[in-house]
């Protein structure tokens, strides 16, 4: 509403002629709808021309698997950018201010984020849904106990938002837990800190950015092994991107450290970084679908297989074990219970039609579904290795959560320790992003 009226005031001098577009996510009842009867209001004091658009933001998130804040954000954006374009609009403004950079920075901090990520937003840049657009943040510098003064100085009306009082969400947590908790117990001026830091780390990965581009621009570009670390990271992130290949951190340092090395990226990819830099693609002959399978006989303490690539050993610890140890969670390590899981175990290949009830879900779902959410690429799947107990039913899927089913719990007697590692780098799933999987 503060930056509404900004623009309204400024726009007889500069000539602007503004829409008002409204998104309903219906995420709050009445309360949505209300907030939806008062913009239009608004814009009929005005007299300017409102856009209205309305999703079951919830209902979005649960079919797309998705967090509810991300799918409020695409469908918002996605219908900012859609009735610009149908309205011949080329700027869409935005009142994000200081106070959600400060939080996007420790939200990007917690999550792994490289620098450009930690610069936060920018002033202004194309929508992700239409390059054609260009969105724009007047207010990115202003904190937003500015804007309240602000508005109630010129008795600007507005509604608030009960949701962002709450602590369901991560963003939410890290603005009314973590962000007081720092300014009163470690630095009272956190926001000038944080702001000041994103400022130089965002000019420092611009840097780093116009330098890699500029090298990829030659014909005859320098040494890469002369290059700064910085930069080479960045050369075959920005190489990755084009080829429409996730850019994981440990695919880049496998490409970045070993020279002329094959990737294996599925049945019919593999990458390689040459001597000057570059990353060559190299399409291999495709191979049917892994349709091999293998019976495991848990009748002992320990055992080993090796299985499509993938070399398995578990050990079954005793009732007295049990209770005494407690197991010690690692990468490439999943502790089920062994008398849900039973002594008659097959591994094989993922099979289209597979359903999985992955641990924190109430229900099954397509293992599919399951992959194309954790955004493993289609010719990957049918190299994960998956395990089945002697009636079927998945209890383990390679690089992925374990089976709700089968999950240690106050009941569980005997434990069954599942070790893996590969023998070839394979890409593999983790939460939200696919890295490689493990080497031996």
């Amino acid at each position: 509403m503060v930056l509404l009226q900004a623009l309204h005031s400024l726009s007889a001098r500069h000539q602007w002629r503004l829409t008002i577009a409204h998104f309903n996510h219906h995420l709050r009842g009445e309360q949505s709808d209300a907030d939806e009867r008062f913009v239009q209001e608004i814009a009929g004091k005005l007299d300017l021309p409102f856009i209205q658009g309305a999703a079951d933001a919830a209902a979005f998130a649960r079919r797309q698997k998705l967090s509810v804040e991300m799918a409020a954000r695409q469908l918002r954006h996605g219908f900012l950018a859609g009735a610009a374009r149908r309205s011949k609009i080329r700027t869409v403004a935005l009142a994000h201010h200081a106070d959600d950079q400060i939080e996007l920075f420790f939200l990007r901090l917690l999550r792994g984020s490289s620098g450009e990520g930690l610069a936060g937003m920018k002033w202004t840049g194309p929508s992700a849904n239409d390059a054609k657009v260009q969105l724009i943040r007047p207010l990115l510098d202003q904190p937003k106990a500015a804007l309240r003064i602000f508005a109630e100085l010129r008795g600007i009306a507005f509604r608030e938002d009960v949701t962002n009082a709450g602590v369901e969400f991560l963003r939410n947590r890290i603005r009314n837990k973590l962000l007081p908790l720092l300014a009163q117990k470690y630095q009272p001026a956190l926001a000038r800190t944080v702001l000041r830091t994103m400022d130089v780390v965002g000019a420092e990965a611009d840097f780093v950015r116009e330098t890699a581009e500029e090298w990829l621009r030659w014909k005859r570009p320098a040494n890469f092994d002369r290059l700064h670390i910085a930069v080479q990271r960045r050369l075959i992130q920005l190489q990755l991107l084009r080829m429409g290949i996730a850019p994981d951190f440990d695919l880049i340092e496998q490409l970045r450290r070993m020279r002329e090395r094959p990737i294996s990226l599925g049945p019919e990819l593999a990458i390689r970084r040459d001597r000057a830099g570059r990353i060559v693609q190299r399409r291999l002959a495709q191979i049917d679908i892994q349709t091999g399978e293998a019976m495991l006989e848990l009748d002992g303490r320990i055992g080993k297989t090796l299985f499509g690539g993938v070399q398995i050993q578990w050990q079954i610890t005793s009732p007295r074990q049990a209770s005494k140890a407690t197991p010690v969670f690692a990468t490439g390590a999943e502790y089920f219970d062994a008398d849900k899981v039973g002594s008659t175990v097959l591994v094989r290949h993922w099979r289209p039609g597979d359903r999985f009830q992955p641990i924190g879900l109430d229900a099954e779902v397509k293992l599919q579904d399951f992959f194309t959410n954790e955004k493993i690429p289609r010719p990957v799947r049918h190299q994960l290795v998956v395990a089945a107990t002697a009636s079927g039913e998945l209890f383990w899927v390679e690089g992925l959560r374990i089976a709700e089913r089968f999950k240690l719990d106050k009941q569980t007697v005997r434990r069954l320790k599942w070790r893996w590692s590969r023998r070839n780098p394979v890409l593999r799933a983790e939460k939200g992003h696919v890295s490689l999987g493990q080497t031996f």
